[in-house]
């Protein structure tokens, strides 16, 4: 086992819910939680799979990086023996994944699943800063006494005698010092903009300024140019362990920076950092973790257990997954109307879901936004959903400016199912963008549109299932200019009633009885036949889904 920049007296943790926060994007996930999400972590190490035992202590998250899928079973017992918190692995099948479950349910020690394209020394950064700062917050609480991000920019400004302003890493201007003395070009741009003028940025990157600070502790100094209207400045990173969270710049103003300037730049970015990740964890700690909670449950990558434990719910009574969508009232909203409108939407579901249920989760995935209502009355679970569905249906319609379009999953028995109740509501939803005008559906409304939609994606991954004639009658339209195939569609929807069809279509029924008779000539499907003409309708509605 290799310890990674292991410092043996440190005893200050951070809480397994913290330390998968502060990995950020979904680099890992929660395959089990047994003793939940307060356990601590305190350190960081590297497994040797040739080792037998010592996979980690007391505390410890151990990455198993030599070994992966159920070749790292015995690796996770060990590490369960040792006492470690936590341990990931990287898992290339289902079938993986579960007998690696098992092991850590047994030996009750986390499991974190790291995805294939993952690269481990960026999952080890981020977990050795979330402890780094754990430690230096323990230590001393600097954030607390200087305030927020404004106030720390103005206290290096009285300490610098210069003009500051903290950065993020995309270059986008987080706050800045008050000053009545004169401020450069950049610096006005930047603020006015929030964001540093775009030249300048080129051609601070073309001399390595921000590679420079970006790489460690280290205060850059960067020269006047009058040509510019740029001033003399000085900056330094802003680092959690080896994870970049911003800049701190500092621009000399009437007099020359102070003496001190660079201490002082190194004192605030040690500060900054600790707001910066105190900022973003208490902004997004709870809903965003609870929201990659509720996405593992649902795409089955979660244990349902350690979801049950993290969230106070009973992971054996009734389940059920909603899920909604936008329906723009303009086809011509841009998309960040669009956006607008859909967190809207979801802050909407949250208050209403969280009312009804304190142990709700809600989560977005793509466009759109689930809904997990556990504990339900086992009597009556499908009822007590689709009650609440209603009612935030209603809410919906008085409070946003878009129609929202809602799937009910069945109820399932126990927590462990409900990756079921949500494909159900996915392919309500699916059915239901067929007709605009349905607000809420459970499988009973759309049953049929299910079954065809489930038959139409058998025929679709599977070309031997495919009739060749009807191919030829598409590749016929598209030589000649014809609309056989739709004709041929429309007069099997209306059951063979040429006036309904014909009247669809906007075409004379003489019309189509003639498209109808010539498609039967190229295709040689006998229509006369129930089973000929079932086996055509579904291949044509498959061609119309395919062709969108």
């Amino acid at each position: 086992m290799h310890e990674v920049g292991v410092d043996p007296v440190a005893v200050a943790g951070v809480p397994l819910r913290q330390l998968l926060i502060a990995v950020g994007e979904p680099l890992v996930d929660v395959l089990a939680a047994p003793r939940g999400f307060d356990v601590e972590v305190r350190d960081v190490v590297i497994v040797d799979p040739e080792e037998e035992s010592g996979s980690g202590r007391g505390g410890d998250l151990v990455l198993v990086i030599g070994a992966r899928g159920r070749a790292a079973t015995r690796l996770v017992r060990a590490a369960a023996r040792d006492g470690a918190a936590a341990v990931a692995v990287k898992v290339d099948s289902e079938d993986d994944a579960r007998l690696l479950r098992d092991a850590a349910i047994d030996g009750r020690i986390a499991l974190l699943g790291v995805r294939p394209e993952v690269r481990w020394e960026r999952l080890e950064s981020f977990a050795r800063s979330a402890v780094d700062n754990a430690r230096l917050t323990t230590d001393a609480d600097l954030g607390e006494a200087l305030g927020d991000l404004f106030s720390l920019a103005q206290t290096v400004a009285a300490m610098t005698d210069g003009i500051v302003s903290i950065e993020d890493t995309a270059n986008r201007v987080l706050a800045y010092s008050r000053s009545d003395d004169e401020v450069d070009e950049l610096r006005r741009l930047s603020i006015l903009g929030r964001q540093g003028p775009e030249p300048y940025l080129a051609m601070l990157r073309e001399w390595g300024v921000y590679q420079r600070l970006r790489a460690g502790e280290e205060v850059v100094r960067i020269d006047e140019r009058p040509d510019l209207g740029i001033r003399r400045r000085m900056a330094v990173g802003i680092h959690a362990g080896s994870q970049p969270l911003g800049t701190i710049w500092v621009q000399e103003g009437r007099r020359p920076l102070s003496e001190n300037c660079e201490r002082a730049l190194l004192g605030a970015a040690r500060v900054a950092a600790l707001q910066l990740i105190r900022q973003r964890t208490e902004a997004t700690a709870g809903p965003r973790f609870r929201e990659n909670l509720l996405a593992g449950l649902l795409d089955g990558r979660t244990d349902a257990r350690s979801v049950a434990d993290n969230i106070g719910a009973d992971a054996a009574k009734p389940a059920v997954v909603v899920v909604f969508t936008l329906r723009p009232a303009e086809a011509s909203a841009d998309r960040s109307e669009l956006e607008f409108q859909r967190a809207e939407m979801t802050s909407l579901i949250s208050v209403h879901a969280s009312a009804y249920r304190r142990s709700a989760l809600v989560t977005t995935i793509g466009s759109r936004v689930y809904v997990l209502l556990p504990d339900l009355p086992e009597r009556s679970a499908g009822a007590a959903a689709l009650s609440l569905t209603r009612e935030i249906v209603t809410a919906a319609k008085q409070h946003l400016r878009a129609r929202v379009q809602v799937g009910v999953g069945s109820a399932v028995p126990t927590l462990d199912e409900v990756a079921e109740s949500r494909t159900e509501a996915d392919r309500i939803l699916d059915a239901m963008a067929h007709d605009l005008h349905a607000e809420v559906a459970t499988i009973s409304d759309v049953r049929a549109q299910v079954v065809i939609s489930e038959v139409l994606t058998v025929l679709q991954g599977n070309e031997r299932f495919r009739d060749a004639r009807l191919a030829a009658l598409h590749e016929h339209d598209a030589e000649h200019g014809t609309d056989l195939a739709r004709s041929l569609l429309a007069y099997l929807e209306s059951f063979g009633d040429v006036r309904a069809a014909s009247e669809r279509l906007h075409v004379h029924p003489n019309t189509l009885r003639y498209r109808v008779r010539r498609a039967g000539e190229i295709t040689g499907i006998d229509l006369a036949n129930p089973s000929e003409r079932l086996s055509a309708h579904l291949q044509l509605l498959l061609a119309r889904r395919t062709r969108r």
